[in-house]
Order: structure tokens, then sequence, then C-alpha cells
């Protein structure tokens, strides 16, 4: 789910952070830059884990920034396909489900993925005004949002970035997983207690 990645990144290091110690103004940048961002196929920067090297400090004709060629690891949040979580409901339709980890929400569990048989019925003590339940040997088992639910990484995209979005469009997500619940032992944690 976590893992290391080494970056080299080009570094535009403003004057008003060169009273600082280097390691510590880098370092300040760099959790600006890419801290809670997405890096195309390597997944959700949580942490600047360490920096291996500091070349340059160059500044260029009319900039009073200096410039310094960085190499760094990145604590990066990815999970790879087959890996079983442990998240919580964050909403419910007709699509199926949407499960946060707390610090990551673009979990999605589409209807195809859930437990077979599967119904959506209304339940207006839910917040969400619906629940997904899960009919087996004529026994409802309800995902209501009370226990966290585990699920299987099915995959992870990266979609490309829209050139236009609509006002009403939900947020961009840059990194979604998919995930199942149709196996033993994942759904809701009180199924299998």
């Amino acid at each position: 789910m976590f893992f290391l990645s080494v970056i080299e990144h080009t570094l535009r290091l403003p004057p008003h952070l060169l009273s600082l110690p280097l390691k510590e103004a880098i370092k300040g940048e760099l959790e600006t830059l890419f801290l809670d961002k997405v890096i195309s196929s390597l997944g959700l920067c949580v942490s600047i884990y360490d920096i291996r090297s500091i070349d340059g400090g160059f500044i260029f004709a009319g900039d009073g920034a200096s410039t310094y060629t960085v190499v760094f690891r990145l604590i990066m949040f990815r999970p790879f396909v087959g890996e079983i979580l442990v998240g919580k409901l964050k909403s419910s339709d007709a699509n199926g489900l949407r499960l946060s980890l707390g610090f990551f929400d673009d979990i999605y569990v589409p209807v195809h993925l859930l437990p077979n048989p599967s119904h959506l019925l209304p339940d207006p003590d839910n917040k969400h005004g619906v629940r997904w339940t899960w009919e087996f040997q004529e026994e409802q088992f309800p995902i209501d949002g009370k226990d966290e639910i585990r699920f299987r990484v099915h995959s992870i995209n990266y979609p490309s970035i829209p050139v236009e979005q609509e006002k009403e469009a939900k947020p961009f997500a840059p990194m979604v997983i998919t995930g199942s619940l149709d196996y033993d032992g994942l759904g809701p944690i009180s199924w299998w207690v």
C-alpha cells in the first residue's frame, strides 16, 4: 500500500527562504509542491522521506532565486491490485458505493462488484437515503456505514485531466481506485464476526 519512490526535481528556491538552513528550506518547498498530490502511475504523495542529494545553487540572470537539482524519496500511497483494505462508507447510490480511507476518498465499488445478489433499498434512517443489502440464504445483510468495510482492490486508474468541466460536475479525481466486495470475508466487518 505504501512504498518509496526516488524523484529528481529541479527546484527554484525563493530568496526569502535562503535565511533557513538549506536542507530545511528545500524540504519545505518540496512538501508544498508534492504533498497530497497524485503523480500518475506512482500514486498519492504522503510524505517526504529523505533528501538524497542537493546540487547546484545557480542564480539565473534576472531571477533572485537559486535553482537546485534535488534527488529525494517520497512515501507514496498506491495499493496493488488484489490487496485487501478497510474503509468507511462515504456514500451509496444506484451506481454502487463510495468508500474512504480517511486520507483518500476516491474509492468506488460499482454494482457489478457488490456481493451477488445485492439490492438497493430505500432507507429514510440512513443519511444516504438508500442502502445496499446483500441477500444470502434468505437473510439480509445491509451495507449501512455503521461498520468498517473490507474491500479488494480491483483496479487503479489515473484519468487524464479534463480540458473543461461543467459547474455541477463532481471534482476531478487524479487517481481512482475500483474496489470489489464480491468475495468471502469482504464487506462490512460485522458480517463475518
